[in-house]
C-alpha cells in the first residue's frame, strides 16, 4: 500500500516572516498537515489501499473507485494532504511580485489585469463562510484558468479542475498573527507566492 508522509518544507519555518509567522508555520505543518497524512493512511488501510495505488490526485479525480462509505474521509484527508502539499510549494521567502510569461498573459486575458485578478481573488476568499480554500485553477474542459472556492478540505481535483495556486482560509492558517483580520492575511500572502513554480505548473498543463 502507498503510505503518505509529511512532505518537508522547501524553506525554514521562520523564512516567511514577516508575512506568515514561525509559530503558525510550525503548528500548521507539524500538527495540522500531519493529521491529514495520518487520516489518509488510515483511510487507505480501511479500504485496502493496495487496490488503489494511484497518487491521491487521481483518486480524488475519480471517487467512484472508492467505496461510498469511505469517500467522505478520502475527500477530507486526501484533500487536506494534497491541498497543503501544494500550499507549501507555491510559497517562497523570495516570492511575491507579479507572474510572468504565459501565466501573466492568461491572467490578463481572463481577468483584465493582475490587479483585477487580485481583487477578484480577495472577494471570493472573503466570501467563504467557515473553513475552506480559494484557488486559481486550470479548467481542462475549457482550456482556461478560473478562480474557485472549496469548503473544508475539498479539492479542485474532485471537480475535474487542476489547482495551480491555493490559499488556506481555515483559521489555523492565520489566526495567531492576524486574528479576525482575514483581509490582511490575504494581502500579505501575495508577498510570498512563488510565481515561478505556479507559472511552470501552468505551462505544463496548458496548450
Amino acid at each position: 500500500m502507498v503510505r503518505y508522509q509529511l512532505p518537508r518544507l522547501p524553506y525554514g519555518y521562520d523564512e516567511l516572516e514577516l508575512f506568515i509567522d514561525e509559530q503558525t508555520m510550525l503548528i500548521h505543518h507539524k500538527k495540522h498537515h500531519q493529521s491529514y497524512v495520518d487520516g489518509l493512511n488510515k483511510t487507505l488501510e480501511k479500504i485496502g489501499g493496495a487496490s488503489h495505488p494511484q497518487y491521491i490526485t487521481s483518486i480524488l479525480s475519480d471517487l467512484q473507485l472508492i467505496p461510498e462509505e469511505h469517500r467522505k474521509d478520502i475527500v477530507f484527508f486526501g484533500g487536506g494532504f494534497e491541498n497543503h502539499r501544494l500550499f507549501w510549494e507555491t510559497m517562497n521567502p523570495d516570492g511575491g511580485g507579479n507572474p510572468t510569461g504565459k501565466m501573466s498573459d492568461s491572467i490578463d486575458v481572463y481577468f483584465n489585469s493582475f490587479e483585477d485578478f487580485k481583487k477578484k481573488f480577495l472577494e471570493m476568499s472573503l466570501s467563504i463562510e467557515g473553513s475552506g480554500w480559494c484557488w486559481l485553477v486550470f479548467n481542462r474542459t475549457f482550456n482556461k484558468i478560473e478562480i474557485m472556492t472549496t469548503k473544508n478540505q475539498d479539492s479542485p481535483w474532485t471537480y475535474n479542475k487542476t489547482p495551480l495556486l491555493g490559499l488556506d482560509l481555515w483559521e489555523h492558517a492565520y489566526y495567531l498573527k492576524y486574528q479576525n483580520r482575514k483581509n490582511e492575511y490575504i494581502d500579505s500572502w501575495w508577498n510570498v507566492i512563488n510565481w515561478d513554480y505556479v507559472g511552470n505548473r501552468f505551462s505544463e498543463l496548458s496548450v
